[in-house]
């Protein structure tokens, strides 16, 4: 990038950041998981999202994935989210799964929360990656108390951290890091340095899971200890050999346990 004006650099950088490479979904080859599910597409602003439904009662559990994922990731966790009798709603975030657009960003995923959530009100909330992330600034921004409880699984909180590992991986300039840094104010009305999802969370009330693996390569299991020594009614959990996806029978049966404590 040396080459370019630090104008357009800045702009390819963004692009790079924020872009997925994969997740999206055919509408005509959907995986198994969500093809016997209804189906609700939601409008914001230039865009449309997609939403999947499994029926149940009248108690609403949110599913949000990650980064380059969309809502078929949850497979595994579904089968022991099913047998509580609720009902499940997945979505996939911006520019994923059948959800429109090419730019995906935490702030903009809370967007598509907070959109959903008004019609839906649930009472409990999942996020796996920057989708644990997307939740912690939705409740942020917009606050809910209807939501009463709140399962966090792999979630970054430090988006300096993702920031600086980013323009690490490039070799990225220290002019075109303080561009793309202040880009994001410009965008999100926030400076990248005061995304700390962890500080959010001081001020949330809704109980919490929060489990993190130590083996975690993607997002480093500092990041899930953060939330759990600033949320003030937290359970952390963590785990050894799962990676970033967390995808364990037994886990997923202590957040089923959860889910139904009082």
């Amino acid at each position: 990038m040396s080459f370019i004006k630090p104008e357009k650099a800045k702009q390819i950088a963004y692009q790079l950041f924020s872009q997925p490479r994969k997740g999206k979904l055919n509408p005509n080859q959907l995986p198994k998981t969500l093809i016997n599910t209804e189906k609700e597409t939601f409008q914001h602003e230039d865009h449309t999202f997609q939403t999947y439904i499994w029926k149940g009662n009248d108690e609403i559990i949110l599913l949000v994935h990650g980064w380059e994922s969309n809502a078929s990731r949850w497979k595994k966790m579904l089968n022991h989210l099913k047998p509580l009798g609720k009902t499940i709603i997945a979505i996939d975030a911006p520019a994923h799964g059948l959800t429109t657009g090419k730019e995906f960003n935490a702030p903009k995923y809370a967007e598509y929360i907070n959109t959903l959530t008004k019609k839906y009100s649930p009472k409990i909330i999942i996020g796996h990656s920057v989708g644990g992330a997307a939740i912690s600034y939705y409740l942020h921004k917009f606050g809910n108390p209807n939501i009463e409880k709140v399962v966090l699984l792999g979630a970054p909180s430090d988006f300096k951290i993702i920031s600086n590992n980013f323009v690490s991986m490039l070799s990225l300039n220290k002019k075109i890091k303080n561009r793309l840094e202040n880009y994001y104010q410009e965008k999100f009305n926030i400076h990248i340095d005061e995304f700390k999802a962890h500080n959010f969370a001081q001020n949330f009330s809704q109980k919490a899971f929060i489990a993190h693996d130590i083996d975690d390569k993607i997002v480093l299991v500092e990041e899930g200890k953060k939330y759990a020594s600033n949320w003030k009614n937290a359970i952390y959990i963590e785990t050894k050999g799962l990676g970033h996806s967390l995808h364990d029978h037994d886990l997923y049966q202590k957040i089923s346990q959860f889910i139904q404590e009082a």
